[in-house]
C-alpha cells in the first residue's frame, strides 16, 4: 500500500522536470510570424509598378510575393531597417479588380498579405518614354500647335501680298512693251 503514494510522488516529479523542459522547447522554436503587405500604390493601371513592403519575416533576409495580377515573381530584400522590399510590374492585361498579394518569407516562418485595385484610366499612361522634351512644356506646346496656323489674318496678308506682285509683275510688263515699241 505503501507503493501507490510512493508512485504518485515519483509521477508529480517527472511531470514536473518535464514541464519546464517542453516550455522551454517550445519557446525557442520559430514562430509563423503573421502579417500584412503595404502596396503603394494602392490603385494602380494595367503595365504599371507597385512597391512592396513587409515586416512580416523577422530576422529573414528575403522572401517572395505573388499576385494574379503580377507579371512576374516579386523578389523581396531588406531595405533600411523597415524590412523588406520589391518592386511588382502589373500585367498589361489585368482586369480592373481587387488583387491580393500573397508574401512568404524565405526560411517559412512568416506570411503575410495585403490588397491593392487595378483601375482603368480613359487614357493610357505611357510605359514607354514620350516624344517630349522639356519636361512639362510638352502641354504647352501641344496648346500651341492648336491654336497657331493659317488664319483669316495670314489668308489676307496673303492676298494682299500677292495683288502687290500682281501689279508690280503687270507694271514692269507695260514698261518693257513701250520701250520695244520705241
Amino acid at each position: 500500500m505503501r507503493s501507490l503514494p510512493l508512485t504518485f510522488c515519483a509521477t508529480v516529479a517527472a511531470a514536473t522536470i518535464a514541464l519546464p523542459a517542453s516550455t522551454a522547447l517550445a519557446e525557442s522554436e520559430p514562430k509563423d510570424h503573421k502579417g500584412s503587405v503595404s502596396v503603394t500604390p494602392s490603385n494602380v493601371s494595367p503595365g504599371g509598378e507597385v512597391e512592396l513592403w513587409v515586416d512580416a519575416c523577422g530576422r529573414s533576409r528575403s522572401a517572395t510575393g505573388n499576385s494574379e495580377a503580377f507579371v512576374s515573381e516579386a523578389r523581396f530584400a531588406p531595405a533600411d531597417g523597415k524590412g523588406l522590399f520589391a518592386e511588382a510590374r502589373i500585367r498589361s492585361d489585368a482586369a480592373p479588380d481587387d488583387y491580393e498579394v500573397w508574401v512568404t518569407c524565405k526560411d517559412g516562418h512568416g506570411k503575410a498579405t495585403g490588397t491593392f485595385t487595378v483601375v482603368h484610366h480613359s487614357r493610357p499612361s505611357p510605359v514607354a518614354p514620350v516624344r517630349a522634351g522639356g519636361g512639362g512644356t510638352a502641354t504647352l506646346a501641344e496648346q500651341a500647335g492648336e491654336q497657331s496656323g493659317p488664319g483669316t489674318r495670314h489668308a489676307v496678308i496673303g492676298l494682299a501680298l500677292g495683288a502687290v506682285a500682281a501689279v508690280a509683275v503687270a507694271f514692269r510688263s507695260a514698261r518693257r512693251r513701250r520701250s520695244a515699241l520705241d
